[in-house]
């Protein structure tokens, strides 16, 4: 009997976890290690890459395995800066939408029922449409003839401050990169704010703790599952991201995304676009891995 009850619980254990194994596997394993092997080849003549054997009839080329593409991100400081442009990048806009989400979040959480689903479905409507179309809207919005354009201008001139174009700039890029992902901070943040038990808010009002305190020392506190769920689902797609700095940002807004498209559909060096996604992705796990590590629940220590 114990030996059939440890079976069914294995084949139940199999089935929970099988599915989401197989999905890493196939769609994140596989992917890498095909980058990883295409990163330590030779770029082909007319791109794509060259045969790893030469051919009987090549007289000259470069065949099989190589180094070269490493040597060469970590020869040139360019790439470095492109790569802490982008994590500052996505570090700001991460920050911004924690900042814009959290009172959102909080509101949310703390209204009634029946108004709750309402204000989730206005949070989730950008959604509804298409993602160049509402990036092509703010290319309008933060146009030189617009009138959100003329007034910043005019408020800066009233300082003495010479005028400023919005679009084609770093700003820009920081509005898209906030307005893309605010939603992905909202939703993590409601969805722990809603569990919380307001009986210990009381009970630090009972104790003499303010409303400052009450957020500081309960809310706070008890959010930071929240805030660690959406930083990284704000923070690692920003770091990946090239639509919004190809159409809202100017030449000097390359970031590692737009870098790496490039490679792959501009100048087809795919060993070299590979090599700085695999770069991409050590940095991103070693960011979760480190997030990780402070998001631990501290240890209990033993009496």
């Amino acid at each position: 009997m114990i030996k059939g009850n440890t079976k069914a619980n294995r084949t139940a254990k199999w089935l929970v976890s099988g599915p989401p194994l197989l999905f890493l596997l196939v769609f994140f394993v596989a992917p890498s290690l095909i980058m990883l092997f295409t990163s330590l080849r030779f770029p082909g003549e007319f791109g794509g890459l060259a045969p790893i054997a030469a051919p009987a009839e090549a007289v000259h080329g470069e065949y099989g395995l190589t180094l070269e593409t490493y040597q060469f991100f970590f020869s040139d400081i360019l790439y470095a800066e492109i790569f802490l442009k982008s994590f500052a990048v996505a570090a700001a806009s991460t920050l911004i939408c924690l900042i814009m989400a959290y009172p959102l979040a909080l509101l949310i959480a703390r209204s009634e029922k029946r108004f709750r689903n309402l204000m989730v479905l206005l949070v989730v409507l950008p959604f509804a449409s298409n993602f160049l179309i509402r990036i092509y809207a703010w290319m309008i919005i933060l146009g030189p003839e617009s009138v959100f354009s003329h007034f910043i201008n005019a408020l800066l001139g009233a300082f003495g401050i010479a005028p400023v174009t919005l679009l084609f700039s770093p700003f820009a890029v920081l509005v898209g990169m906030v307005y893309v992902h605010l939603p992905f901070m909202v939703l993590p943040l409601y969805t722990n704010l809603e569990k919380h038990d307001p009986a210990l808010l009381d009970a630090a009002q009972d104790l003499g703790a303010n409303a400052w305190q009450r957020f500081w020392r309960v809310t706070w506190p008890l959010s930071l599952p929240g805030v660690f769920s959406g930083a990284a689902l704000v923070f690692i797609p920003v770091l990946g991201m090239f639509a919004v700095p190809d159409i809202l940002g100017g030449t000097g807004d390359i970031l590692i995304g737009n870098l790496i498209k490039d490679q792959f559909l501009g100048t087809r060096d795919w060993p070299f676009g590979s090599t700085l996604s695999i770069m991409l992705t050590l940095a991103v796990l070693a960011i979760t891995a480190l997030a990780a590590w402070f998001a631990r629940p501290a240890a209990i220590p033993e009496r």
